[in-house]
């Protein structure tokens, strides 16, 4: 996609908001867009999901599950949604997380891409604790935002955002596949990390509101055991990736990444080849 974005940004932080971040490695706003974007977009969403977009080629999946054919999926995703619904890019919602992005972490953040990740009402399973950068390439060194933006009402009960306040300092923890299940492409901490995840800082939104967090602070959302579908569209943003040995940092590997052996990778592979 295009990094142009004809709309112009409607919102901007104070500098309590800007200090809040910089302290807890996250930040909650009530409002990216309006109602009608909204609308437009919850119907762009329903529609590239009901379709199954992307499924034959990857970019739609169980993050949760073990993606089988036939299998009622607990937690579908959907890479690059933009990529089926175009509608999704120049948003309103995306010129205000960009511009606030750039307050964050500066001038340099670009747009990224996107993804979506559904919660089915009733038994949208849980997204485990987890950091964005365990799934990420570990010779690589990053500054970037995930801003989190529900399409409808969210809380406790359908899967709002939830985050440790101040995890944006560690490095990246011991992760595993959900269950420990190779087969499984989503993420959960090791049973073994020593994280306090007890006193977690809980983020309700509205529908356009959204939370904003670096690839390093842990998070979480519950199961959706409410009647409404959750619907939550992930927009990306940061600079150029660099290489670690490039600043001097240590060599790293993430096993986890190694061990995983999905149907939705096989899926990709088989559509990169034809």
């Amino acid at each position: 996609m295009s990094q142009n974005l004809t709309h112009q940004p409607t919102v901007s932080l104070s500098e309590s908001q800007k200090q809040f971040f910089a302290a807890n490695g996250f930040l909650s706003l009530p409002a990216l867009s309006t109602p009608a974007e909204i609308e437009m977009m919850r119907a762009a969403y329903d529609r590239i999901f009901a379709s199954k977009a992307g499924f034959e080629t990857g970019a739609q999946f169980d993050l949760a599950g073990t993606d089988e054919e036939g299998k009622e999926q607990a937690l579908p995703q959907i890479l690059q949604p933009e990529n089926f619904a175009p509608e999704l890019w120049d948003t309103l919602a995306r010129a205000n997380a960009l511009h606030i992005c750039r307050q964050l972490l500066g001038e340099d953040m670009e747009a990224q891409g996107s993804h979506a990740i559904f919660k089915p009402a009733k038994h949208g399973a849980t997204t485990p604790w987890h950091q964005d950068e365990a799934y990420w390439n570990p010779a690589m060194e990053y500054r970037s935002l995930s801003v989190w933006m529900p399409l409808q009402d969210v809380d406790e009960q359908n899967g709002c955002m939830q985050f440790i306040p101040g995890s944006h300092q560690l490095e990246i923890a011991l992760h595993q596949p959900i269950n420990n299940d190779p087969r499984i492409h989503g993420l959960e901490l090791a049973p073994d990390v020593e994280v306090d995840i007890s006193n977690p800082a809980i983020c309700p939104l509205p529908a356009g509101g959204a939370t904003f967090h670096p690839s390093r602070t842990l998070h979480y959302t519950a199961p959706n055991e409410s009647e409404r579908p959750r619907r939550a569209l992930i927009m990306m943003f940061g600079a150029p990736p660099v290489p670690r040995k490039d600043k001097g940092l240590p060599e790293r590997r993430f096993v986890w990444q190694e061990r995983r052996n999905t149907a939705r990778s096989q899926r990709a592979a088989v559509n990169k080849e034809a």
